[in-house]
């Protein structure tokens, strides 16, 4: 067993010593990258601020509570893009170019050795972005802060994380039986927009999507809001949690069973 670990975390340190390597070598792919995803969110910042130079709240949401909730939603995306971002790759060619049997070859699980073959370093960014967000608004919204509520908001970002990497596991193994999937990741991903914004602005449909469905909200509305008005915490926590281990157990037997039934292309 420590073996296998001391060879999981050689391999990982290599994975990221060539992702940093390519990123050197890439240097205006990465900055082009990095401008675009700061202009997009600078747009989306600037639209909540004309909207609200006209309305002082939105459904009782002050400005500063939604760029809280904003801000936050970009934690644990950003944590799950650093991470576990090559899942992307198994839908979209992995599994369709037959490049999957590599992994089946090797002594370790072949979801490990997908997860850390690739490090997202752009994804700095995004965490930067949002804790920025945060920060500056910390001081102008009514936070319930103690100790325990920081522990919450440390113990809480992995979680919600999880629901990040569940739905990406879940969709990419389609590809298994459908031999590309990644359109699909690419559709269902797309929900996670609504997350950075208060559920009760949508109508019971959209909400019970986000909420329970494709719980991106759970990613940030819920837990957010907790923090903000210290209320429901079983409910704003506790759902984030619940949905983080259901959705990552189905997405893992569904995995499993996908690797049952792979074939490799040509076969």
């Amino acid at each position: 067993m420590l073996k296998t670990i001391k060879r999981m975390l050689k391999m990982h340190r290599i994975f990221i010593a060539q992702d940093l390597k390519k990123m050197m070598e890439y240097k205006i792919d990465f900055l082009t990258g990095a401008f675009s995803f700061l202009l997009g969110q600078a747009i989306n910042i600037a639209f909540l601020w004309i909207i609200f130079s006209q309305i002082p709240q939105l459904k009782g949401w002050s400005y500063d509570q939604i760029i809280f909730i904003y801000g936050f939603s970009l934690l644990p995306k950003a944590i799950d893009h650093l991470f576990f971002d090559n899942l992307w790759l198994v839908g979209y060619s992995i599994v369709a170019k037959g490049e999957f049997d590599k992994y089946l070859t090797r002594p370790i699980n072949p979801l490990f050795t997908v997860i850390v073959e690739r490090f997202q370093v752009d994804a700095f960014g995004e965490l930067v972005v949002g804790i920025v967000l945060i920060a500056s608004v910390i001081g102008k919204v009514s936070l319930q802060w103690s100790v325990l509520n920081v522990i919450l908001f440390i113990l809480i970002i992995p979680f919600a994380t999880l629901i990040y990497t569940g739905i990406k596991i879940l969709t990419s193994a389609l590809s298994f039986w459908t031999k590309r999937s990644g359109q699909v990741t690419h559709l269902v991903y797309a929900v996670n927009d609504f997350a950075k914004y208060p559920t009760t602005i949508y109508n019971n449909f959209i909400k019970t999507v986000i909420t329970y469905i494709i719980p991106f909200a759970c990613t940030a509305f819920y837990p957010a809001s907790y923090f903000i008005t210290g209320e429901n915490p079983l409910f704003n926590l506790g759902l984030t949690v619940v949905m983080s281990m259901v959705l990552m157990t189905v997405s893992i037997l569904v995995w499993n069973k996908g690797v049952s039934a792979y074939e490799s292309a040509g076969s």
